[in-house]
């Protein structure tokens, strides 16, 4: 038994580095200490279900989410507007079939492969 547990805490010396169980374990108890230190010097103040848990919306009373919700639409509409003519000509080829994707997929490979292998 003294052999295995030996074995398992030996320090296993590789090309590039080296393991050792306890050096781990020492290092994880230290960072959970001072995690744990740290934690300490927090706000003692904080209390569940009053207005510290209500989300911060820079001063804005919250309503309702439907009417809060920032869709992706709006953040991107830039890009989007940007290229209107190249999302129109990929909306005629999406079918919404996963078999026409796969068969894209193996053509454009294809091809690839084609333009590789004559390179």
């Amino acid at each position: 038994m003294i052999l295995i547990i030996d074995s398992i805490l030996k320090t296993l010396t590789t090309g590039s580095g080296f393991w050792n169980p306890l050096v781990w374990i020492f290092t994880i108890a230290i960072v959970l200490l001072l995690m744990y230190i740290l934690r300490g010097f927090g706000n003692k103040g904080y209390k569940e279900g009053t207005e510290q848990t209500k989300s911060f919306l820079s001063g804005n009373e919250e309503y309702e989410k439907e009417k809060m919700h920032v869709k992706a639409s709006n953040v991107y509409w830039g890009f989007l507007e940007t290229f209107r003519w190249l999302y129109k000509r990929f909306d005629k080829m999406h079918t919404g079939n996963v078999s026409d994707y796969v068969l894209w997929f193996v053509v454009i490979m294809g091809i690839l492969f084609l333009i590789i292998g004559v390179i």
